[in-house]
C-alpha cells in the first residue's frame, strides 16, 4: 500500500501557489481604491463646520435642521441646505450649476462613490436660486 502523504518536493508547489495567492491579496489591499474627486467650495473662507465632521455627521445636520424647521418653526441660515449650494456649487460646460442629474453634482460625487441614495431632491432643488443669489452664480 503507497503511502499518501505528500513529499517535501511536492509541498514546494503548493506553498508557492499559496505564498502568490496571498502576495496578490496584500497588493490589491495595499493599493487601495482611488478616492473620489471631492470639487471645492467655491465661496467663503470656511465651512459653517469643520471638513471632516461636515463628511461624517452632514446628514444628521441636514436631519436635525429639517426637524427645526419643519417641526418647530424655527428657520435659520447655518446648516441650510440653501447655505450648501451657496458655497458648494459646481458649474458645467455652459457655466450654469449643474443639477443633481449630472454625476460632477457635489452631492452625487461622494453618494455615487458610497453608493448612497440622495433623496433629498425628490422635494428639494440641486442648485441655487439665481434670483435669491442676485442673479450671480
Amino acid at each position: 500500500m503507497k503511502d499518501k502523504r505528500m513529499t517535501r518536493q511536492q509541498h514546494w508547489p503548493v506553498a508557492s501557489a499559496i505564498a502568490v495567492v496571498f502576495a496578490l491579496f496584500s497588493w490589491v489591499a495595499v493599493a487601495g481604491v482611488p478616492l473620489p474627486d471631492i470639487p471645492l467650495a467655491v465661496k467663503g473662507d470656511q465651512c459653517v463646520e469643520d471638513t471632516d465632521f461636515m463628511r461624517r455627521n452632514h446628514m444628521d445636520v441636514m436631519l436635525h435642521q429639517r426637524d427645526e424647521t419643519v417641526h418647530e418653526g424655527i428657520r435659520t441660515k447655518r446648516h441650510s441646505l440653501k447655505g450648501c449650494f451657496t458655497c458648494h456649487i459646481v458649474k458645467g460646460a455652459d457655466n450654469q450649476p449643474v443639477t443633481i442629474k449630472d454625476p460632477k453634482h457635489f452631492c452625487r460625487v461622494c453618494h455615487d462613490y458610497a453608493a448612497v441614495n440622495v433623496d433629498c431632491f425628490q422635494c428639494h432643488t440641486s442648485i441655487p436660486d439665481a434670483k435669491k443669489s442676485g442673479g450671480k452664480l
